[in-house]
């Protein structure tokens, strides 16, 4: 009962991660002013690192604009976000929400019509407080971009966001099916037909092509 006494007392800057995530996840006002202390950094660094590329003169109310955004996310349908976060997988709570922190300055400046479909950041980032790095960036290097957009541009809509969620987020298939609003069967579905289809055409490219390997990746 003291060691319980002792962890519940502790300040919440010493929290570990997951300490932090049980009591955000229990609505602690003090856990999720915690979380804002340790993470408001990283999530704006975040953002700057995108739109320092795509839109520099970008104004310090459109950074706040999207880092609201991100906030809002952390916090919309009962913490959602948060909750299918899992330590397990070996993915630091700052590398989640920094990924988050991408994909919002992502699709804030697509809405605005700045940013081509799948295209990327580069740069350094500090280790310790790094933006993850997508399953897809993962597989291709920077210069096979160009090359993969051209092969998506025969894509329906659809199939293009289905992309883009699956291999540029690395959204998990619940999450992909409430976005597009279709079923968990129907994800699977799409999953292996897209798949089949990237290693079938990009196979056609030869070993030669700057994204032919990403063939064997995909299968």
């Amino acid at each position: 009962m003291a060691l319980l006494a002792r962890a519940t007392t502790k300040n919440p800057a010493e929290w570990t991660d997951r300490d932090l995530l049980r009591h955000v996840l229990r609505s602690e006002a003090r856990a999720w002013a915690e979380l804002v202390r340790r993470y408001r950094p990283l999530i704006y660094r975040c953002i700057t690192k995108v739109t320092l590329k795509y839109a520099p003169t970008l104004g310090s109310a459109d950074l706040d604009e999207i880092y609201a955004d991100v906030m809002m996310q952390l916090v919309r349908d009962d913490m959602h976000k948060l909750r299918v976060y899992s330590p397990t997988r070996g993915t630091k709570l700052g590398s989640w929400i920094g990924m988050l922190s991408v994909n919002a300055a992502y699709d804030f400046l697509r809405s605005a019509g700045r940013r081509p479909l799948l295209d990327k950041t580069d740069g350094t980032v500090d280790p310790h407080e790094e933006c993850d790095r997508t399953p897809l960036d993962q597989l291709i290097e920077k210069e096979r971009w160009e090359h993969l957009n051209t092969v998506l541009s025969e894509f329906t809509d659809k199939d293009r966001t289905f992309v883009e969620l699956y291999y540029q987020k690395g959204m998990e298939a619940d999450e992909i099916a409430a976005e597009m609003q279709i079923s968990l069967k129907t994800v699977y579905s799409k999953k292996h037909k897209i798949r089949a289809h990237l290693v079938r055409v990009l196979g056609q490219l030869g070993a030669d092509s700057p994204i032919g390997d990403l063939a064997a990746a995909a299968a």
